[in-house]
């Protein structure tokens, strides 16, 4: 099962050129697709020139991260799309062992692999929906970090890679191989989403249309996380917690959309707690 790689890219040119070499050593020949978002296109097609599996594509403006991803489809060839972030590295082949687990259960649309952290250890990569122990045993609150052990938190992350592979609610977007046809069928990801949540978005709108979503730790890539938002990192930062609004309100209950607004001051408000903390 071929497979095309979609990058979305916004600055971050070093990190993608070591994403693009890596890709070159363990993917040779596997075509990607690089969407180059508010892009330096002098830097950018140099860049893409060196390595022959890329189609560059530029654009001047950044409608966010779905919307680049939707774009690259467009020009990817028709098998699954793994999804890859500018600011990752591969260390082995990647895509053959991810399409593997698509030809072994029909009934799965998402894949997605093990993500490591710069430092080595393990990113909670896949998830549980977002729900009302989300804000306090996400991936990014404060008790995960502090106390990541803790029940609320190893309720809402897979961290475990001894596990092997195992259905689960949705994984990170930053490595994740989608069956062609159910990104189709849905349309692609949410372009509403401009950074952040359309992972979590896409894998809810596949199993409300009847595909399942894996972890498969067979295969793994290193994240160097943020390294792309830091060129716009209040924007960034925004983003996280708008999206955070736009999929409590697409997905929430008519009960929970009553309380939108109590959400909504919620979050505007753990935004301006890390604005502070981040300048200061």
């Amino acid at each position: 099962m071929s497979a095309t790689i979609v990058i979305v890219g916004y600055r971050a040119y070093e990190e993608l050129e070591r994403c693009l070499a890596s890709l070159a050593r363990h993917e040779p020949g596997t075509p990607i697709v690089l969407v180059d978002h508010a892009a330096d296109e002098v830097r950018g097609r140099r860049l893409a020139a060196a390595f022959s599996a890329v189609l560059y594509e530029p654009r001047r403006d950044n409608p966010g991260f779905a919307a680049g991803v939707n774009d690259a489809a467009r020009h990817a060839d028709p098998g699954p799309i793994l999804l890859l972030n500018p600011d990752s590295e591969v260390t082995a082949p990647v895509v053959a062992r991810l399409a593997s687990a698509l030809d072994a259960h029909p009934q799965v649309g998402v894949v997605g692999g093990l993500v490591r952290e710069e430092n080595g250890s393990v990113q909670a990569s896949a998830r549980r929906f977002p729900g009302l122990t989300t804000g306090l045993g996400g991936r990014t609150s404060w008790l995960s970090r502090v106390a990541p052990g803790n029940p609320l938190t190893r309720h809402n992350l897979t961290t475990d890679p001894a596990g092997g592979v195992a259905p689960v609610d949705w994984v990170s977007g930053a490595f994740m191989l989608i069956r062609r046809e159910t990104f189709d069928a849905l349309g692609g990801l949410d372009e509403g989403f401009f950074l952040y949540w359309e992972d979590a978005d896409f894998c809810r709108r596949a199993r409300d249309a009847g595909w399942e979503t894996l972890y498969a730790p067979v295969v793994e890539v290193t994240h160097f996380t943020g390294r792309a938002s830091r060129h716009a990192p209040v924007r960034s930062l925004w983003a996280f917690h708008a999206s955070a609004l736009r999929y409590y309100w697409k997905h929430g209950s008519w009960l929970a959309r009553l309380l939108s607004p109590v959400v909504a001051a919620t979050l505007a408000g753990r935004f301006a707690w890390r604005l502070l903390v981040r300048r200061t």
